[in-house]
């Protein structure tokens, strides 16, 4: 068996390995092969049964050009990057690794939070730079330092990495209103109301997306919706970038409506030049890295492993076109 991997770097940069697949069959690594539709595509997974991909699309087009094709697995929960439908005529199964950075992605919105609340890294340059040996008073600060204790986080979205968020923002103090079409007991357990998306508009002091891309939850966050939040809200965003209306959270932050968004996904990676958030007031961006800590891209490795290894016993698990 022939497995492909088409676009391993941002998995493994030379950190892990790809040894276990080798057990399987012939291996071939590529770095990188294209994020958009390509021949190359098709040209790489000649005589491949499995393509193991991240980002890189797998269209209609490229299954009727590789008659061996029979399994795609996806290193990432998001497989939208995969025709499912023409998979699941052709007999393809795609698998997807559905659970693997909950705690690392729930960190690192908390760490965009903290750091708009301090600006940790503005002060530290500003320290280094010599304002505060040559300040005259014994501190300074350049941005509003925020208290946290006792305001109000929406999480719109309260699956494992909402409830993740959700503990960690009980643990310091805040009150913590959730959006979610499923309530689950976990969810009650932490959560001091499950609320309609309005009410989390209107209560919410700080709101974090981490809820999926569906056709409700496309673009939410926009001028109509933002008009319903407090003035000086919060946005923190490292789920999908989909998810907000960038022109107009751009409109919102330059008015001073939201006083400061973190986010670590926009609408098209890599960003382009001309997104409106980078000229954005109080806009913190980050190249999409929450799920990228080490411990969390081995957990992808071994579940991408334990996919392949199910597919070829014949009882193939995550499967997502079903």
């Amino acid at each position: 068996m022939k497995i492909v991997v088409l676009d391993g770097y941002t998995e493994n940069p030379g950190d892990l390995s790809w040894e276990a697949m080798e057990q399987f069959g012939e291996v071939v690594v590529y770095d990188r092969t294209s994020y958009v539709e390509s021949p190359l595509i098709a040209e790489r997974l000649k005589g491949a049964e499995v393509a193991v991909i991240n980002k890189t699309p797998i269209s209609k087009e490229t299954m009727d050009k590789c008659p061996d094709l029979k399994a795609v697995a996806v290193l990432a929960t998001g497989y939208n990057v995969v025709d499912c439908a023409a998979a699941k005529e052709r007999g393809i199964v795609v698998l997807n690794v559905p659970t693997y950075g909950t705690e690392i992605v729930g960190q690192y919105a908390i760490g965009l939070l903290l750091e708009i609340c301090a600006h940790y890294g503005a002060h530290d340059r500003a320290v280094k730079e010599g304002r505060w040996e040559n300040n005259i008073d014994w501190c300074f600060w350049d941005y509003p330092m925020i208290e946290l204790y006792g305001k109000t986080a929406g999480i719109i979205g309260f699956g494992r990495i909402g409830q993740t968020t959700g503990r960690i923002l009980k643990a310091i103090g805040l009150k913590v209103l959730v959006n979610d079409k499923f309530q689950s007991e976990s969810g009650k357990a932490i959560a001091d109301a499950y609320v309609e998306r309005d009410e989390l508009f209107a209560k919410s002091d700080v709101i974090f997306l981490h809820c999926p891309l569906f056709p409700d939850t496309e673009k939410m966050i926009n001028k109509e919706n933002i008009a319903k939040m407090k003035d000086g809200v919060i946005l923190i965003n490292n789920s999908r970038g989909q998810l907000v209306n960038e022109q107009d959270l751009a409109d919102a932050l330059n008015s001073g409506k939201v006083y400061a968004a973190g986010l670590d996904v926009v609408s098209t990676e890599p960003i382009k030049g001309d997104n409106p958030l980078l000229t954005a007031k109080n806009c913190i961006i980050t190249p999409h890295i929450s799920w990228a800590a080490q411990a969390a891209r081995q957990r992808i490795m071994d579940i991408t492993v334990d996919n392949i290894k199910a597919y070829v016993e014949g009882n193939p698990v995550n499967v997502v076109n079903k």
